[in-house]
């Protein structure tokens, strides 16, 4: 079964790193990466967050016009762009990662934090728990200093910095952190099991969410 994962940035080895993590969840399902046709090689605010619902419009278009036979779409950037257009576009299950991980790390009652490296997001992100009527169990984002392309661009210090802020994430009340952005995917791998606070990764939880929305979906 086939799985479009949309991402909604122009950086194909994002998409790449993006499909192998979401393999890696195991749910048997076969996911396929496609990368914005136009926009952002990073998604870092509110303008290139709008521009990258435009580009996962038009790649859901293209799923509409092809004959590759897809069960589910996963939009994969945090800020879920486009994902209302997606759904409206196609019959099959749609989720995003930030939806899904947000639901995961708020599961059983849990507070979540976000811990990620774009300030001009942060508004978006609250806006996001908002709408999935989270913001109850919202504690906040938390983000890294500096220049976040540059921060992407260095691995180690890009996981270290994500590390304190998801320490400073527990220590406001946080019971799991979100790493938030398609970009912090193999950042947020190497943080498991490092810090005293469950971290939750979003690609893998996009993963879980989507076999559950396609296995509803096939029940009689």
């Amino acid at each position: 079964m086939t799985v479009l994962l949309l991402n909604p940035n122009t950086n194909a080895a994002t998409t790449a790193a993006m499909v192998s993590i979401a393999t890696e969840a195991g749910t048997g399902l076969r996911f396929v990466g496609r990368t914005a046709p136009f926009g952002a090689p990073m998604i870092v605010d509110a303008a290139a967050l709008a521009v990258g619902a435009d580009a996962v419009d038009a790649m859901a278009a293209e799923i509409m016009a092809g004959d590759e036979p897809v069960v589910g779409v996963v939009v994969g950037a945090f800020g879920d762009p486009g994902i209302d257009r997606v759904r409206r576009r196609l019959a099959i299950p749609v989720t995003g990662i930030g939806e899904a991980s947000m639901l995961e790390a708020a599961a059983g009652g849990r507070r979540f934090a976000v811990a990620t490296t774009t300030p001009g997001l942060v508004d978006a992100i609250a806006a996001k728990a908002a709408a999935l009527g989270l913001s109850d169990r919202f504690a906040g984002t938390m983000l890294t200093p500096g220049d976040p392309v540059a921060l992407v661009a260095d691995p180690a210090r890009l996981q270290d910095a994500l590390a304190d802020a998801a320490e400073r994430a527990a220590e406001a009340g946080a019971d799991a952190v979100i790493i938030g952005g398609g970009p912090l995917a193999a950042a947020a791998a190497g943080l498991r099991g490092r810090l005293g606070v469950t971290i939750v990764e979003p690609l893998p939880a996009a993963a879980r969410r989507i076999r559950m929305l396609i296995d509803q979906a096939a029940a009689p």
